[in-house]
Parts: structure tokens; C-alpha cells; sequence
């Protein structure tokens, strides 16, 4: 989905700093106590999507991934982010084909997402018919493994 220019500052609140610092270190205590190990390249690409702190084409990652250098090779970069998304780090954004940071603490909660078809600007919250959808779907049979929503329209700088 394209986004329309807008002619007002639009500001994404990423994550810098000592607040970077303890996002990461959590990860590293999440990942250990699921035995499972964020290397450098995960490491790197979290650490990216928490800088951006709104959703990062697979591509920018790659080319933003190096501090010095040359860019990361596609395939590290996606098996990072496959890693993030199985370990709750991380949403895939469909209709955007991005990805951006999950900061929740829940293993396998549901996401929802508001996005600005306007500037860009994406709010994740925690959708109230997570067990509707659920119940429906053990109802028809189904073990849901996720649930994502996405809803587009204009943000509360765009729409004005």
C-alpha cells in the first residue's frame, strides 16, 4: 500500500539509548530462558526495527544492517526476522510487507494494528475479540497458531 505525501512532521518514536540497551538485554534474558540464542545478526536486526520504531521494509534492514561496510546478505537478514517472528520480537505487517518490533511480553498474544495509509505511522494494541476469534476458530476446527489485524486509514496528524 503506497503512502500518500503529506506536508506535516510526522514523528516515529523509536527506541535509543538506555532504553535500547534494556530492550535488548530482555531479549537476551527472553531468549535464554527459552534456549534459544540471539546472535549477532538477530541481535542487529531487533536492534534496527527498535530504532525505527515503526514498520522496516526487509530490504532497508539490508541495507541498513552493516554500521561499516557492506550491506548484510538477503538471506541473513530474512532468517533473522523469521527468528524474531517466531520468538515474539517481531510482527510481519501483510499488507505492508514490513516488519516492526513487538515490545509486548506475552508470548503469542494477539496483534493488532493501526496504520496510516498518510505517513507511514503504525500503533500496535492488543485487539479485544482476541477470544472471539480464537473461539471461532476452535469452533471450525482450527488450532490458530497467531492472530494479526490490520486496520489502514489516517492518523490524528494526517486526517487534519
Amino acid at each position: 500500500m503506497a503512502h500518500i505525501a503529506c506536508d506535516h512532521d510526522h514523528h516515529h518514536h523509536g527506541v535509543a539509548g538506555d532504553a535500547l540497551t534494556a530492550e535488548l538485554a530482555a531479549a537476551e534474558t527472553r531468549c535464554a530462558a527459552a534456549e534459544q540464542r540471539l546472535t549477532a545478526p538477530r541481535r542487529r536486526v531487533l536492534e534496527l526495527l527498535l530504532q525505527a520504531g515503526q514498520p522496516v521494509k526487509a530490504y532497508d534492514l539490508i541495507s541498513t544492517f552493516a554500521v561499516d561496510g557492506p550491506p548484510a546478505k538477503p538471506p541473513t537478514v530474512y532468517r533473522a526476522l523469521e527468528f524474531l517472528e517466531k520468538q515474539g520480537f517481531a510482527h510481519r505487517i501483510e499488507s505492508l510487507n514490513a516488519y516492526v518490533a513487538c515490545r509486548r511480553e506475552a508470548d503469542g498474544h494477539a496483534a493488532a494494528f493501526l496504520i496510516c495509509d498518510c505517513c507511514g505511522a503504525t500503533r500496535e494494541f492488543e485487539p479485544a475479540a482476541t477470544a472471539d476469534i480464537i473461539a471461532a476458530g476452535q469452533a471450525a476446527g482450527y488450532a490458530l497458531t497467531g492472530v494479526t489485524i490490520e486496520a489502514h486509514g489516517r492518523c490524528a496528524d494526517c486526517k487534519e
